[in-house]
């Protein structure tokens, strides 16, 4: 329970397969990379889109049906200004090369997080590159951008109580879900971090519960196809038991 405000509610087992059906990413460590080359901060950034259209590549070829990635949280606006400016511009350079891309790819693309503190050029590009792929049924792919955890549990708690302003009975976990960001996909089942740090800033914190958890000191501008494996390879190692032991679970498997 939350402030007194939530019911709390069974949730349901999720099927589990060896292919994760969704994939949350946080792609850390352009800035060192580029350090390590004698390179201004922005040469990792620009190198890091590389890496992301390899990994949309790996997850389409793989079968995963959804990828979020983070591409600009909430506490980024601390960056030194012009890193920050070039973070904008490249968004919306990206944007402007790959939609159509994407498209005929028959990628479905969304954008998560507050877009308010966004210039309004980038925000009409984002919202007509939504619209565009609206009815394609291929790799989900979920950009988060000034987006932060807290923000998206508190924002969807706002619009329940704007909702139902005079109601008495606690909210359920189930109605704050259909509230959040990323209500239109099902949790993650695989968490990657790369860059070494092994915490996860705020990303998802709600719907990061029950993930599998993968860190590796890889930058994520050489984040490639292989070491999209060997994090695949690492949940496939994994047991989900989301509450049960390991005798339930060889039973339901019938062994």
């Amino acid at each position: 329970m939350i402030g007194g405000l939530f019911r709390s509610s069974t949730r349901d087992i999720p099927d589990v397969s060896q292919v994760p059906k969704h994939i949350a990413v946080i792609m850390d460590g352009n800035g060192r990379w580029a350090r390590k080359r004698m390179l201004p901060r922005v040469a990792g950034h620009a190198r890091g889109v590389e890496a992301l259209r390899a990994t949309v590549r790996g997850c389409v070829d793989r079968g995963v049906e959804y990828l979020t990635v983070f591409a600009f949280s909430s506490e980024n606006w601390r960056r030194p200004q012009d890193e920050v400016s070039f973070l904008m511009q490249l968004f919306l350079k990206s944007l402007q090369k790959e939609i159509r891309r994407m498209h005929d790819n028959g990628m479905r693309f969304r954008v998560i997080g507050d877009l308010s503190r966004f210039d309004g050029r980038l925000v009409d590009m984002i919202r007509e590159a939504e619209a565009l792929t609206a009815g394609n049924g291929g790799l989900n792919f979920t950009v988060a951008a000034n987006y932060g955890g807290r923000w998206d549990i508190l924002d969807a708690m706002s619009r329940l109580m704007a909702r139902e302003p005079g109601r008495l009975e606690r909210f359920t976990e189930e109605e704050l879900a259909t509230e959040l960001s990323m209500s239109f996909a099902p949790e993650p089942d695989l968490f990657i971090r790369t860059g070494g740090e092994k915490r996860i800033s705020n990303f998802l914190l709600w719907q990061l519960a029950y993930t599998e958890l993968y860190f590796t000191d890889v930058l994520w501008p050489d984040f490639d196809g292989e070491a999209l494996g060997q994090a695949l390879g690492s949940y496939q190692a994994r047991e989900r038991r989301f509450g049960r032991t390991s005798e339930q679970l060889k039973a339901d498997a019938g062994e």
